[in-house]
């Protein structure tokens, strides 16, 4: 009986075994044999294969660790910022109050919206001239219109804040769901105990809501990290290579240069990257649990 069951169990997950193996497991294994080849996408002979010459390559292409830089810098302020302004404003939304559940309907709004949408719309708003930014900046007394998007230092800066506005919400939720999670019990002793806010927040409540954070990282990060859609729209890599991130460069190496096993080098490299952060954050997060 038990044996039946079994294989029955195993039967009924075969489908979904099946498409995450066409979907996802394929996709990589293709992705990786590809990155040992030399293939343009325009050319018909087969892929001829190469060795570690593609990621030899990689590794002395100064245009590729420009790409590296600025994935870093764009994730360190996106990712940074959401967090902590994410964490921060769900402690002070954690409270009962009218309309409590009205502001969290209103934090789905900006990352169920399309990227690309969000995108259009905030470069318009970034126009020297007619963008609505540039007006708010007149207004204290600047004269001369900022080109946020064309001047290679503010571009990475003004997309990392759109997408910190579109996502910081997300991080909201995570961490208010944290927060009502918590155990009241030591909360309520500390205050009986008559330790102030500050030391309820710096001994209790943020040990606590250490895994949460984490998990809140490891699922931006993800995101973050091989941000397209946004960057493309806004700038597509522009000024010059100012906003390339590795993300960008893989397309445009892909699909503009058609050089695919040079592209593919480029992704397993991106994944790998992605791979060892999250390692990083399940490794923090397993350690925290062991401590509690």
């Amino acid at each position: 009986m038990l044996k039946r069951n079994t294989t029955l169990k195993w039967i009924l997950l075969s489908p979904a075994f099946a498409l995450t193996g066409i979907l996802i497991a394929y996709p990589l294994a293709y992705n990786f044999y590809l990155s040992f080849h030399s293939w343009y996408g325009s050319a018909t002979r087969l892929p001829r294969f190469e060795g570690f010459s593609n990621y030899i390559a990689t590794l002395s292409d100064p245009r590729f660790w420009n790409s590296i830089r600025v994935t870093i810098v764009f994730t360190i302020l996106a990712l940074g910022i959401e967090i902590v302004a994410g964490f921060f404003i769900a402690l002070y939304i954690n409270r009962e109050f009218r309309g409590k559940n009205f502001i969290k309907a209103l934090f789905v709004f900006p990352f169920a919206a399309t990227p690309v949408a969000i995108a259009l719309v905030w470069r318009n708003m970034y126009d020297p001239t007619l963008g609505v930014i540039n007006y708010f900046v007149s207004l204290i007394g600047r004269v001369q219109p900022v080109e946020w998007l064309t001047k290679p230092h503010l571009v990475i800066p003004s997309l990392a804040f759109v997408d910190i506005w579109q996502w910081t919400p997300l991080v909201v939720l995570i961490c208010m769901a944290g927060l009502e999670g918590l155990p009241r019990e030591p909360i309520e002793s500390a205050q009986i105990d008559g330790a102030s806010k500050w030391q309820i927040f710096r001994r209790i409540i943020f040990p606590l809501m250490g895994p949460t954070l984490i998990a809140a990282t490891m699922i931006r990060s993800w995101d973050v990290i091989k941000v397209f859609d946004i960057i493309y729209v806004m700038t597509a890599g522009g000024p010059g290579f100012a906003s390339e991130n590795l993300n960008i460069y893989i397309y445009n190496t892909a699909f503009f240069y058609f050089n695919m096993g040079y592209a593919s080098s480029m992704m397993v490299i991106l994944f790998a990257i992605v791979l060892g952060f999250n390692i990083i954050l399940y490794q923090l997060t397993k350690r925290g649990n062991e401590k509690s």
